[in-house]
């Protein structure tokens, strides 16, 4: 417990520019006894890729930490876990490139699980997640020419949360009390995310 108050002790001033949080109308997910415990968003090294609108690493953590609350702060079990997420790049189409480049708005980050009843982490290795605006009938030309750039981080953010839920789901036997040793075993895996690398090397300029 010590350990991770001290992480979060000194993340804290990063993340405390917040923004209001949006009710999230989505069916809940089975995630076992989570509970959100600290939501911590950091992006000490955040890359901006070519062709991209500017946006501060202060207004994605914001957007990105009130997308989390917004969707895992509705669940209400009994083993508390912490979240550590680094936002590490991004892309927010913007109007004036060429309809045939069709850009997209993408967003990298890697989170980790604290489990605050062990004192430690469930992920050793951080989770890796990379997602692309959602796309609707008034973005099919890229959001670029149709959403600001707030609304681009909103929608980008929003789908960061939703992959974070999913990702605790599919590992919520592990955040129960009966998991047995061979569950336990399969859990946190597969957390690299290989479209992330090619994303930085096509998108965000790596």
């Amino acid at each position: 417990m010590l350990r991770i108050a001290i992480l979060l002790t000194a993340f804290w001033a990063l993340a405390s520019c917040a923004v209001p949080t949006t009710k999230v109308e989505d069916e809940m997910l089975d995630l076992g006894d989570f509970a959100l415990g600290h939501n911590i968003v950091v992006a000490p090294n955040i890359q901006k890729g070519p062709l991209s609108r500017d946006a501060s690493a202060e207004r994605w953590i914001a957007s990105v930490k009130s997308a989390i609350d917004a969707r895992l702060g509705r669940y209400e079990g009994e083993r508390l876990v912490h979240l550590g997420v680094n936002v590490g790049g991004y892309v927010l189409a913007q109007p004036g490139v060429p309809l045939l480049m069709s850009p997209k708005s993408v967003l990298g980050i890697t989170v980790t699980a604290w489990d605050d009843r062990a004192g430690k982490k469930f992920n050793e290795e951080p989770k890796e997640i990379f997602v692309l605006e959602s796309i609707s009938g008034g973005t099919l030309v890229g959001t670029g020419y149709t959403l600001s750039a707030e609304d681009q981080m909103a929608n980008l953010s929003h789908n960061v949360a939703r992959v974070i839920e999913e990702w605790l789901h599919q590992n919520r036997v592990c955040m129960t009390d009966t998991a047995t040793a061979e569950q336990l075993a399969a859990c946190w895996k597969d957390n690299k995310d290989e479209r992330l690398r090619q994303a930085r090397k096509e998108n965000l300029g790596e």
